[in-house]
């Protein structure tokens, strides 16, 4: 037998001997299935529960939503524009920062929407979480106290441009109106009251502004800008006021007065 004869053979059995555990294990593969990626079961109250690698990729799809539901179905839209408006009528350039402006628009939303999350909580997560409701009804329980929510804030006139611009002969109650009509009429209404609260708390700097442009151009300094000798004036203005506390308690009180 040659030398590469004897090669090849060795070659062979080692190929045989590495194959050989493959092969005892395809049989098990093959009777293993592995879990079942949808997978219905018929609950006790007549609806229908999904498997849990279902709920965990609807999981993850809800996830992907959460900005858009905060920022869209939330208190946080007028919160966030006021206080840009706020930063804007200080002439303060970028202070607050961006970020601090955004922070303190997210609790301040925590802070409004507390009442509507317990009663998500109370009504829909923890009956949900007890086995007592499938995911089906309590998502549908869940969208009730926010609708609610939503309802108080938007005005009639809105809902009435979306549902003729959707085609719609109108609802028999508010509480009839569905998200696809009333989401975008909240997000009007949430702009409007923002601008006009906004306009309210522009005009005292506005005033000032116009003040010491009127001393400025009497004394002949037109060559001085009038926004560095209003800053501090406003600034001072502003915290002598407790101008903080009356924009926050006043933007907490416009969701419920």
């Amino acid at each position: 037998m040659t030398p590469g004869a004897r090669r090849s053979i060795r070659k062979v059995l080692a190929t045989a001997l590495l194959l050989a555990p493959l092969a005892a294990l395809a049989p098990v593969a093959v009777a293993d299935p592995g879990i079942a990626a949808v997978t219905v079961h018929s609950s006790p109250g007549g609806g229908e529960t999904y498997s849990l690698t279902v709920q965990v990729l609807l999981l993850m799809t809800a996830v992907t939503l959460l900005p858009a539901i905060l920022l869209m179905m939330t208190a946080f839209t007028r919160i966030m524009i006021v206080l840009s408006i706020l930063r804007q009528a200080l002439g303060a350039g970028q202070t607050p920062p961006n970020q601090v402006l955004l922070g303190i628009s997210l609790f301040l939303t925590l802070f409004v929407m507390a009442p509507v999350v317990d009663r998500i909580n109370q009504q829909a997560v923890q009956p949900y979480i007890a086995g007592k409701m499938d995911a089906g009804t309590a998502l549908e329980t869940a969208v009730v106290p926010l609708k609610r929510f939503m309802l108080e804030q938007t005005r009639e006139s809105d809902i009435a441009t979306f549902v003729r611009i959707s085609g719609g002969k109108g609802y028999a109650t508010p509480q009839d109106v569905p998200l696809t009509v009333l989401v975008p009429a909240f997000v009007t209404s949430e702009l409007k009251t923002a601008f006009i609260i906004g306009f309210l708390i522009f005009i005292p700097f506005v005033i000032i502004d116009l003040v010491v442009a009127s001393v400025l151009m009497s004394m002949g300094m037109m060559m001085l800008s009038p926004v560095l000798i209003s800053l501090p004036f406003k600034l001072m203005l502003f915290v002598l006021v407790d101008g903080w506390s009356l924009v926050m308690g006043t933007l907490a009180a416009s969701f419920y007065s």
